[in-house]
């Protein structure tokens, strides 16, 4: 936070405005030099005592193409996009089918209500979404 007033304002008349020495606030010799500086030398028990972690690795990483990236849509969202217009999609035994692949996304997650029961097509459906389609009456296709 910026101070409202400067702290050389308040101190005025001190000689060393409460840094205590004259030489103490020169540069950033006072404090054993600026930020981590001295992080494996003078300040190494400044490091063990409050930064166990600061050094060293944990974990691993996955290589890149092992990692899934998959566009994501709620049932809610669905549900959403057949209400505004259900015109546009297909009816099959009494059951709106959608596929969400032509809308960009892949995986179909299960936040929010059906209000129909839907025939949804996706390349991935979590747990959830799952439970909630057959719920509501509907069917799940894995592409």
């Amino acid at each position: 936070m910026i101070r409202k007033s400067k702290k050389i304002t308040k101190l005025r008349g001190s000689r060393t405005c409460g840094y205590g020495a004259a030489k103490k606030h020169r540069g950033a010799g006072h404090r054993g030099g600026r930020g981590l500086a001295g992080g494996h030398k003078h300040k190494w028990l400044h490091i063990v005592k409050y930064m166990p972690d600061h050094f060293g690795k944990y974990g691993f990483k996955r290589h890149p193409s092992l990692v899934k990236k998959l566009n994501t849509i709620n049932l809610g969202d669905i549900d959403e996009l057949v209400s505004k217009n259900k015109d546009a999609f297909e009816v099959e035994d009494g059951k709106i089918v959608v596929d969400v692949t032509a809308f960009e996304y892949e995986k179909v997650l299960g936040k929010g209500k059906l209000s129909c029961p839907m025939i949804i097509k996706a390349v991935e459906f979590s747990e959830g979404a799952k439970e909630k389609i057959e719920s509501a009456g509907g069917e799940f296709v894995e592409l």
